[in-house]
């Protein structure tokens, strides 16, 4: 039985993303035994997978690197046809070279490349050239597959479909305000005005991890009208499954956008100080991109986002008009 590996410890959006991956991987190789690396704290990605069968956690925070070399001898132990390398940086440029693999795909940006099997360019120019992740990760395969980007996939199991079924007794809204980066996040008052201007008929819940709970009561407490939240109170993929049957998801550039991608909900994506053309857009068949109406020349300015505006005005965010994201909520 033919063994593969797909190495992908960036953080939780991009997992998702590489997701695809495993879809593709396992399209065309039904029988192969199919592993994944990630860092610990996003293994509850893949509980109950369908088709996965290790998940190996590297716990970036404490020992990393006697954990690594613990993972490179799991990994050799287990003789892996071939391995997939989803990232450019050195530790796991490392545990490809070492990991005994027959086959060692890479991108050329990594610094042991070198060490691989197969060198694949890395096609991101970082000046919003429009070629989607899913696309440049597929390049990683594209030789062993077909032409063909396998979209993102999330499997939300039975008991997380039990978990959020309490709070499916009607039409509802899901809105993720948080973001990691200050000018990717929109500001709470827009969320606040946003709430205020839903229909009565949508019960709206506030998705988010545990440390977004403050910005989430914040919210909750100044839009004068009832509302959910659950931000901590779900794992990764109950929160998912609530998204895939809501009337609209609205989200920052952040992970949540990608959790509907995986699971093909409905999205309004809200860009602050980012662009949909870095190649991190929503994939799910009906989705929104909502941007500033005004055109500003400080805008990209960044591709990750910043802890505060370069400009000090924030003019991509505040200038987005509640009337945006509202319409989109009956957009066909």
């Amino acid at each position: 039985m033919q063994r593969i590996l797909v190495i992908q410890t960036a953080f939780i959006g991009d997992v998702v993303l590489a997701t695809g991956l495993l879809e593709k991987l396992h399209q065309k190789f039904p029988q192969a035994n199919i592993d994944i690396v990630v860092r610990k704290g996003n293994e509850t990605l893949f509980t109950d997978h369908p088709f996965l069968q290790t998940v190996y956690c590297w716990d970036k925070k404490k020992n990393k690197y006697l954990h690594l070399l613990e993972l490179i001898r799991l990994i050799r132990r287990k003789k892996y046809d071939t391995v997939i390398n989803v990232q450019r940086y050195a530790a796991t440029g490392l545990l490809t070279a070492l990991s005994g693999a027959r086959k060692k795909i890479g991108f050329d940006k990594n610094p042991f490349r070198f060490l691989f099997t197969d060198i694949i360019p890395h096609d991101f120019s970082g000046e919003g050239d429009a070629v989607h992740e899913i696309q440049r990760n597929h390049a990683l395969i594209r030789a062993i597959t077909d032409e063909h980007a396998a979209k993102p996939k999330l499997h939300p199991s039975e008991a997380d479909a039990k978990v959020i079924a309490c709070y499916q007794t009607k039409p509802y809204v899901c809105i993720a305000p948080a973001s990691v980066w200050f000018t990717k996040q929109y500001p709470a008052t827009g969320w606040i005005e946003l709430i205020r201007q839903i229909p009565d008929t949508y019960t709206i819940f506030l998705l988010g991890a545990p440390g977004d709970r403050v910005l989430c009561e914040k919210i909750e407490q100044q839009s004068n009208r009832s509302i959910i939240n659950l931000a901590g109170k779900l794992s990764f993929l109950s929160s998912a499954a609530l998204m895939k049957n809501a009337a609209m998801n609205y989200v920052n550039d952040s992970a949540p956008m990608h959790f509907a991608s995986a699971v093909n909900a409905p999205v309004t994506a809200v860009y602050c100080s980012t662009i949909p053309s870095f190649g991190y857009g929503p994939l799910s068949d009906r989705s929104f991109v909502v941007e500033t109406p005004v055109a500003l020349n400080c805008r990209p300015c960044g591709l990750h986002g910043h802890t505060k505006c370069p400009q000090g005005h924030f003019h991509c965010a505040v200038k987005i008009q509640t009337q945006q994201l509202l319409e989109t909520l009956s957009a066909p």
